[in-house]
């Protein structure tokens, strides 16, 4: 039997989940300009009165949001920390909620292929929107330095050979290959997948794994 307590957060998250989601699809719909508190309020059943007991505005909605999206982008990014070799198989593939994190759960009901699909679009809404939103603009800010710090603690159990400064570079490559292959995944996969999966491997493992000269003597 649930503690009155814990049936008290587990119905405060639940109505925080519902607002979210209606959000996210109004977001992604008319943006952030175009949905108003009315909009989303109309989305997720309730008034903008129950809405504005969850969250103070409609900044701290995005702020959650972009909270989330990083929570999946850390997974994205060191779910696999342990098998390079996934890794390099899902970014070949240009798979995002596949192998590398986990099925979707109660705790994280958005790791569907769907709701990464509206990630991707969420990213490029926020993007956009921090290059003429001043508050939009810190939360990405602070969300990103959220997820280079997390990703690189998460590496670091897993490789404790490499310095902070080796551990600091390969997390901006590793950042910078997943940005990268997210954003192209709307474009025409022109390389054949497997000969990136080979190069993605050989590289992870270089850059991992490095070989010495003493391991090859």
């Amino acid at each position: 039997m649930l503690h009155p307590q814990d049936s008290k957060e587990q119905r405060i998250c639940a109505r925080r989940d519902q607002i979210i989601a209606a959000s996210r699809l109004c977001f992604r719909k008319h943006g952030f300009h175009g949905a108003g508190m009315a909009e989303i309020a109309k989305m997720s059943q309730l008034s903008v009165g129950q809405i504005y007991r969850y969250f103070a505005n409609k900044d701290a909605i995005i702020e959650e949001i972009v909270r989330r999206i990083v929570f999946k982008k850390i997974r994205m990014m060191t779910g696999s920390a342990h098998n390079l070799q996934h890794m390099a198989e899902n970014l070949a593939h240009r798979r995002f909620g596949g192998p590398t994190i986990e099925p979707p759960d109660a705790a994280c009901p958005e790791l569907s292929e769907e709701q990464m699909d509206i990630d991707h679009a969420l990213r490029l809404e926020v993007a956009a929107e921090a290059t003429r939103n001043p508050v939009v603009e810190q939360i990405w800010r602070d969300a990103e330095s959220q997820l280079f710090n997390e990703a690189k603690a998460m590496l670091a159990r897993s490789y404790p050979h490499l310095s902070d400064s080796e551990l600091t570079a390969r997390v901006e490559m590793m950042a910078v290959i997943c940005e990268g292959t997210a954003f192209r995944r709307l474009t025409t996969l022109h390389a054949d997948p497997n000969k990136l999966d080979a190069l993605y491997d050989q590289l992870f493992s270089q850059l991992f794994h490095p070989v010495t000269p003493s391991s090859t003597s």
